[in-house]
Protein backbone atom coordinates (compact mmCIF):
# COMPACT_ATOMS: atom_id res chain seq x y z
CA UNK A 1 0.00 0.00 0.00
CA UNK A 2 1.58 3.55 -0.86
CA UNK A 3 2.51 6.24 1.14
CA UNK A 4 0.40 9.19 0.36
CA UNK A 5 2.51 12.17 -0.86
CA UNK A 6 0.31 14.66 1.46
CA UNK A 7 1.87 12.95 4.67
CA UNK A 8 5.07 14.03 4.03
CA UNK A 9 4.97 17.76 4.61
CA UNK A 10 3.68 17.19 8.09
CA UNK A 11 5.96 14.52 8.58
CA UNK A 12 8.59 16.38 7.50
CA UNK A 13 7.86 19.68 9.72
CA UNK A 14 7.61 17.37 12.90
CA UNK A 15 10.80 15.77 12.55
CA UNK A 16 12.77 19.23 11.75
CA UNK A 17 10.80 20.97 14.60
CA UNK A 18 11.82 18.26 16.92
CA UNK A 19 15.56 18.10 15.58
CA UNK A 20 15.38 22.27 16.36
CA UNK A 21 14.69 22.19 19.66
CA UNK A 22 16.83 18.85 20.71
CA UNK A 23 20.00 20.54 18.78
CA UNK A 24 18.94 24.06 21.18
CA UNK A 25 18.26 21.92 24.30
CA UNK A 26 21.93 20.87 23.51
CA UNK A 27 23.37 24.35 23.26
CA UNK A 28 22.02 25.50 26.22
CA UNK A 29 22.85 22.36 28.23
CA UNK A 30 26.56 23.09 27.14
CA UNK A 31 26.50 26.81 27.51
CA UNK A 32 25.65 26.48 31.23
CA UNK A 33 28.40 23.72 31.63
CA UNK A 34 31.23 26.13 30.14
CA UNK A 35 31.20 24.12 26.45
CA UNK A 36 31.25 20.55 28.21
CA UNK A 37 28.83 18.11 27.97
CA UNK A 38 26.58 17.81 30.98
CA UNK A 39 27.06 15.34 33.45
CA UNK A 40 25.09 12.40 34.50
CA UNK A 41 25.35 9.73 37.40
CA UNK A 42 27.31 12.09 39.78
CA UNK A 43 27.67 10.47 43.56
CA UNK A 44 28.64 12.76 46.52
CA UNK A 45 32.18 12.48 46.19
CA UNK A 46 31.90 14.03 42.64
CA UNK A 47 29.72 16.55 43.83
CA UNK A 48 31.97 17.12 46.44
CA UNK A 49 34.96 17.95 44.07
CA UNK A 50 32.43 20.46 42.23
CA UNK A 51 31.82 22.49 45.01
CA UNK A 52 35.79 22.34 45.70
CA UNK A 53 36.24 22.96 41.27
CA UNK A 54 33.77 26.23 41.94
CA UNK A 55 35.60 27.46 45.09
CA UNK A 56 38.59 27.32 43.32
CA UNK A 57 37.83 28.73 39.86
CA UNK A 58 34.26 30.39 40.36
CA UNK A 59 33.07 27.48 37.86
CA UNK A 60 31.37 24.11 38.21
CA UNK A 61 33.53 22.76 35.13
CA UNK A 62 36.52 25.03 35.37
CA UNK A 63 39.11 23.05 37.61
CA UNK A 64 42.22 24.77 38.51
CA UNK A 65 46.21 23.40 37.65
CA UNK A 66 48.22 25.81 40.00
CA UNK A 67 49.73 23.90 43.42
CA UNK A 68 48.88 26.69 45.24
CA UNK A 69 45.38 27.47 46.40
CA UNK A 70 44.20 31.48 46.29
CA UNK A 71 44.03 33.12 49.27
CA UNK A 72 40.62 33.59 49.63
CA UNK A 73 40.18 29.71 49.35
CA UNK A 74 40.94 29.28 53.46
CA UNK A 75 37.91 31.80 54.24
CA UNK A 76 35.27 30.53 51.77
CA UNK A 77 34.31 27.48 52.98
CA UNK A 78 30.92 26.04 52.53
CA UNK A 79 30.63 25.03 56.34
CA UNK A 80 31.24 28.23 57.67
CA UNK A 81 27.78 29.61 55.68
CA UNK A 82 25.46 26.69 57.67
CA UNK A 83 24.25 26.71 60.78
CA UNK A 84 24.56 24.65 63.09
CA UNK A 85 22.10 23.44 65.43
Amino acid sequence: MPVPFEAFIPMGLVVVMFGITGTGFNIAKRMTNDGKPQRHGLDDWEHMMMKRDERLTGSLRGQSVDPVAPPGFATNSIWETERVK
